[in-house]
């Protein structure tokens, strides 16, 4: 058990045999959403259980020094999403200059997807998938000397699979980590208070073609154990956490595993609220729950709205349609609970028209204040390995791909769009920045994409919602 282990640090380099010295294995977090990263916890607490003694760093709070690197035999990175290995590439870079001898590994998501381009310039290893027991199992076998694969991690002579089998789960070991005073904070009815995060399931039963957790779990979902997840949230709970996001792909993939955790949650800690992300269809099909939900501290639901064209929405094999997403916002106000649409208003289909009418559809919706800024502007990303690549009209649009950003290229057919991409996420940086009025925001983003349809451009701030601002965290949502 991790309290058993002597954790002492070396009073020298490690020598190549010392595993389970203080830092022999490094994990190190570049981006998560602004949350306290999972993807540091989880597998610190699996290594622990097995007596190593590894160390993290979170270089979106601390930067990483040379004494945190020198002692590692093994580095490894966790690549949740596309910006967390834009930035991931950089620390690779600065571990092989403080340290040539040391390993990399990337691990998480975005790490299966690019594994071609990191093994053939940063990466000793890449794993995909459920990451835990194959990084454990990866330490392991470098502990013993071996050199042959090992099972779920791709080396630059073996290419294995994304790890898709059941994890021996730990509850997260969160006490190296930065607290959590320096993470996302919920703001709502005049308050602010620390937000945790936590994961109920892994992966995901539905196959969103543009989504990227589809090339690796391609339908398939994992249920963390109940107990687990609530003694994660206790942990949090003690260290001042008054909120929860639940950050599972789609959290109503198990709707019963996942009501039972929040009637647990509520019961233990009445006064802590949640939020979570949801398909608009499992909205749409689990309408009966929302009240429960609500009174239990639900708070507000994130839904992948993508944008209110049915044209657009088939070819994303989204399974909603504009009417859905009307029908789901009646559902959550019903209920009490914000609706915090992510959009991806970008794609080679999405007209100019298109993003007008989703510009009308959220100002009459009364939906301005619910969407973070960095939504308006988001732009199709096609990693290798994408489901899209898999249509036959993908020809007919997707260029080539360009390794080192980890993604196809693309332009739209209407070169108009790709200019207005640019100028709504120069708008939605600057306003984030400088926190600008929702209302302002919007108006100047309105005003761009008239000015692109040759109208002239409404530069007023549409009207107000009378409603109370709606709950939100203070890090904006960025893939």
């Amino acid at each position: 058990m991790p309290g058993n282990v002597d954790c002492a640090p070396s009073a020298t380099l490690p020598s190549p045999a010392s595993w389970r010295e203080a830092g022999a294995v490094l994990l190190v977090s570049c981006y998560e959403l602004g949350h306290q990263p999972f993807s540091l916890a989880s597998p610190l607490a699996v290594l622990q259980r097995a007596g190593y003694c590894p160390r993290a760093v979170d270089t979106a709070v601390t930067p990483l020094t040379p004494a945190d690197v020198e002692p590692a035999h093994l580095v490894a990175i966790a690549v949740p999403m596309h910006t967390a290995l834009r930035l991931g590439v950089d620390v690779a870079a600065q571990v092989r200059a403080w340290n040539p001898t040391a390993r990399i590994c990337f691990y998480g998501l975005y790490a299966w997807l690019n594994a071609e381009y990191l093994l053939s310039q940063w990466a000793d290893y890449v794993i995909g998938g459920e990451y835990e027991e194959p990084l454990l199992a990866l330490v392991q076998a470098l502990e013993r000397g071996e050199h042959g694969p090992v099972p779920g991690v791709s080396d630059r002579q073996h290419r294995a699979g994304p790890a898709l089998v059941r994890t021996d789960f730990a509850v997260p070991a969160r006490e190296q980590l930065p607290s959590p005073r320096h993470y996302a904070h919920l703001v709502w009815n005049g308050r602010a208070v620390p937000a945790g995060y936590t994961e109920a399931t892994r992966g995901c039963h539905h196959t969103c073609l543009h989504c990227p957790i589809v090339p690796l779990y391609r339908g398939r979902f994992f249920a963390v154990p109940r107990q687990v997840v609530l003694a994660d949230i206790r942990r949090q709970v003690e260290q001042g956490v008054r909120h929860i996001t639940f950050g599972d792909p789609d959290f109503l993939n198990g709707p019963t595993h996942s009501l039972r955790i929040c009637r647990e949650l509520h019961a233990t800690f009445p006064d802590v609220t949640f939020d979570f992300t949801t398909r608009i269809e499992h909205i749409l099909r689990h309408r009966t729950l929302f009240r429960e939900f609500a009174a239990l501290g639900c708070i507000f639901v994130v839904s992948a709205v993508e944008i209110p064209s049915d044209h657009v929405l088939a070819k994303l094999d989204k399974g909603h349609t504009r009417a859905d997403i009307e029908a789901a916002l009646a559902i959550l106000d019903d209920a009490g609970i914000a609706m915090r649409p992510s959009l991806l208003p970008f794609t080679p289909w999405t007209t100019l028209e298109d993003y007008r009418d989703l510009l009308d559809f959220i100002e009459t919706h009364g939906l301005i204040e619910h969407i973070d800024p960095v939504h308006l502007s988001i732009r199709l990303l096609v990693p290798p390995g994408s489901a899209l690549l898999e249509r036959e009209d993908a020809v007919e649009w997707v260029g080539p791909l360009d390794p080192a950003h980890f993604t196809y290229t693309w332009q739209h057919p209407d070169p108009r769009m790709d200019i207005l991409q640019q100028q709504v996420a120069a708008v939605a940086e600057r306003a984030t920045r400088e926190d600008w009025d929702p209302y302002v925001t919007f108006a100047t983003v309105r005003a761009l994409a008239d000015q692109a349809a040759g109208l002239e451009p409404r530069r007023e701030p549409p009207r107000r919602s009378h409603r109370p601002s709606p709950p939100r965290l203070t890090e904006s949502w960025f893939c």
